[in-house]
């Protein structure tokens, strides 16, 4: 009689490559037109954020740039070249199709005073704070029958 012993880990990793198989399967594409997003960075320089995004390729005509005091909605579209091979087969790992991302801002911007540049597939947007409102100090005077009139200097917190 042959005694097999069970081997979990040989089993598991069985298991593993089939479900990379899948999901391999699954995130391949032959479709030009699937969605993808842009990269972008968001930096703040003290009176303004700045809002880089990398759009390789695109032509300023197919972006769609709405913001708002509390987020920056990109849009937009990379179009597809045409190209026919009599030859043989070619290959492209460009990213085509439509796209739409939404970056929340850490801090609310004054959204009709943005300024945007876009040149060479990199789009840079200054975005520059809400001027916060700070509070001031106020005098009080408190008059009275028994007192003379007193100032207290107030200063409230929002």
């Amino acid at each position: 009689m042959l005694v097999r012993y069970w081997q979990p880990w040989r089993e598991i990793e069985s298991l593993r490559r089939q479900m990379d198989n899948v999901f391999d399967e699954l995130t391949q594409t032959t479709n030009s037109e699937a969605s993808w997003t842009p990269a972008v960075e968001l930096k703040d320089t003290g009176e303004a954020l700045l809002l880089r995004a990398q759009l390789p390729g695109m032509e300023a005509k197919d972006l769609d740039i709405q913001v708002t005091k509390e987020a920056v909605s990109l849009s937009g579209e990379h179009r597809h070249e045409e190209k026919t091979e009599k030859d043989g087969f070619f290959r492209t790992e460009f990213r085509y199709g439509k796209f739409q991302r939404v970056i929340p801002l850490p801090v609310a911007v004054q959204n009709d005073r943005v300024e945007a540049n876009y040149k060479d597939g990199v789009l840079s947007l200054t975005l520059p704070k809400v001027e916060e409102v700070h509070n001031k100090a106020v005098k009080i005077n408190l008059t009275g029958a028994e007192q003379p009139a007193a100032t207290l200097e107030a200063s409230g917190r929002n």
